[in-house]
């Protein structure tokens, strides 16, 4: 799995950790072991510019997604193997890219009263959710992808607290 972090945001954060969380959760939804996976940590101009652009929105936002294939996570109980190839036989490519705008995620972060990495946590699952086709439009969709989210980042946590007892969690290197 692929996994590019790519910071030019001007603010410190641990990309080898993001990398980390990224890889946890495409291997807890069982995507395809090689998909690759863009983040992009962006200043507020220019996630407003994206959001301007993408969204219709001229403000800065904290997390937007731009899926490049349809690559979906297989059915419970499915496996890697069944996404080998899709319907033309091609072998799963770039899932596309979560953009992040740490100083939005600081000011959310305030509010919420946890960390900085935290919430850039959440939005990074958030982000990977909705390249994954995950949505939520309405309240079923909302519950189902929040549930997936709050799971998510519950394992992962509960893996680097593991980790930080037992040394380093699995897929720290950050690559």
């Amino acid at each position: 799995m692929s996994i590019e972090i790519a910071n030019e945001s001007g603010v410190v954060v641990d990309e080898a950790a993001l990398a980390a969380l990224a890889r946890h959760v495409l291997d807890e939804l069982r995507v395809h072991p090689l998909a690759e996976l863009s983040v992009l940590l962006v200043d507020e101009p220019a996630m407003t510019e994206l959001n301007a652009r993408w969204m219709g929105e001229q403000r800065p936002t904290d997390v937007l997604a731009f899926p490049m294939d349809e690559l979906r996570p297989p059915q419970p109980g499915g496996t890697h193997a069944e996404q080998d190839a899709g319907e033309d036989g091609a072998m799963p490519g770039l899932l596309g890219d979560v953009v992040i705008c740490p100083r939005v995620a600081a000011a959310q972060a305030r509010r919420a009263r946890h960390s900085v990495a935290d919430e850039i946590d959440l939005l990074c699952t958030h982000g990977i959710l909705h390249l994954l086709g995950y949505d939520h439009a309405d309240p079923a969709e909302l519950a189902v992808m929040f549930g997936l989210q709050d799971r998510l980042l519950a394992s992962w946590r509960a893996d680097r607290v593991q980790g930080d007892a037992g040394g380093a969690p699995a897929g720290a290197d950050g690559g």
